[in-house]
């Protein structure tokens, strides 16, 4: 019985834990991972436990998607990751609305 609430509380913790790992600006390792809002070979919109988080390159790819670890792998070349304050949030959703209808 302790054993599940042990699995328990590390998939908690590991949900809202958020770390961000670039290896050599081609491989990028995200966690805390709630969504991938939107996404080309040139932009991700992703949606974390520390607010949204905006990544631009040049042909991304989207390798490792995990939702119940919250993970997300990108390949490519990597030029800029931002963060989209709450204030600017809904700014940002309408804009990726409009770029992919």
């Amino acid at each position: 019985m302790n054993n599940f609430y042990e699995n328990h509380e590390t998939a908690t913790r590991v949900q809202n834990d958020h770390f961000v790992k670039l290896n050599n600006r081609k491989n990028l390792e995200i966690t805390g991972v709630k969504e991938v809002d939107s996404f080309d070979n040139e932009e991700f919109l992703l949606e974390t436990v520390m607010g949204y988080l905006i990544v631009r390159g040049q042909n991304l790819q989207l390798k490792n998607l995990d939702v119940g670890e919250g993970l997300v792998t990108i390949k490519g070349k990597i030029y800029e990751l931002s963060y989209v304050d709450e204030h600017h949030q809904e700014k940002a959703k309408g804009f990726f609305s409009k770029l992919f209808k």
